[in-house]
């Protein structure tokens, strides 16, 4: 299993959860409003910033575990759906899962997902 977490422009929310929830294996997803910044320091180059000032700019963060078979599938996906060409577009990070717990079944490991 792996968990998944996307961090990605918030209008491009509603595209990557559909479409994400079309792959066969991805059972939920969690979304966080969320606030940074990347290299640009927050800043969209049209203005100059004080010096050592960072803009923080609202991010949607997606949390997701999914099988192991599923993760190139996931992949994909965000980046056809997230991706605008301009900066900003976000980041994914795969990260490895040991174990997972359904507390309502006490499904573990996979059967948890």
């Amino acid at each position: 299993m792996k968990e998944i977490q996307v961090i990605i422009q918030p209008f491009k929310l509603s595209a990557v959860t559909d479409a994400l929830q079309a792959i066969p294996g991805v059972g939920g997803i969690t979304a966080l409003d969320v606030r940074g910044f990347g290299h640009q320091r927050g800043q969209n180059g049209l203005e100059r910033p004080a010096r050592g000032s960072v803009n923080y700019t609202q991010k949607v963060m997606l949390i997701l575990a999914v099988p192991d078979d599923v993760v190139a599938s996931v992949l994909a996906t965000i980046e056809k759906h997230a991706h605008t060409g301009n900066p900003g577009d976000g980041k994914v990070f795969v990260l490895p899962v040991e174990d997972a717990l359904r507390i309502r079944t006490g499904a573990r490991g996979g059967g948890a997902l």
